[in-house]
């Protein structure tokens, strides 16, 4: 079976005939997120995305679909400079290598937003929660994102008096 995969403004992208291919792509497609002209590739016959960011290819897996949803948001609809996102940027915590998802800087150069993706089908529970606080640990950014494509969770932290408020919508770019 051939399936033509199309972008959001309709152009055809790329030809699979793999239906294991086909089901992945279909059951991705439903975010609650704006869709966007995503381009997918078949290499060594994995499906690739275009990451936005790194400006390559990258194996396409759920949570990478919800990542690069999420890029595409902070990109065009908070107007936030590509420049200043870093995605999965290295960090050692307990002498152990981690690698976050997201990491937005603001223009003096300092952490200001965290985000923490996961696949659609992990709920987003205390460990993951517990997981971007030890990231924020040290990076100390005043907000963070968590979200599995579905469901998003925003909040802002003062780091001097430790007081965490959830917000109703992302930050805004400074």
């Amino acid at each position: 079976m051939i399936v033509l995969l199309k972008c959001y403004s309709g152009e055809i992208i790329q030809s699979f005939s793999n239906s294991i291919i086909q089901s992945l792509i279909l059951s991705m497609d439903a975010l609650n997120m704006p869709a966007y002209g995503h381009k997918l590739s078949e290499i060594d016959g994995k499906t690739h995305i275009f990451d936005l960011l790194r400006r390559k290819y990258v194996r396409l897996t759920p949570e990478e679909w919800v990542r690069q949803h999420m890029v595409n948001l902070l990109l065009t609809h908070y107007q936030y400079p590509k420049t200043l996102i870093r995605c999965e940027g290295g960090l050692t915590l307990n002498k152990t290598q981690k690698r976050t998802d997201l990491l937005v800087f603001d223009r003096g150069g300092q952490p200001f937003l965290l985000v923490e993706c996961k696949a659609p089908h992990i709920a987003l529970n205390q460990s993951v929660f517990d997981q971007i606080s030890r990231y924020n640990h040290i990076h100390r950014a005043p907000y963070l994102i968590v979200t599995n494509g579905l469901t998003h969770y925003c909040c802002c932290i003062d780091h001097q008096t430790a007081e965490v408020s959830f917000l109703d919508d992302f930050p805004v770019f400074q």
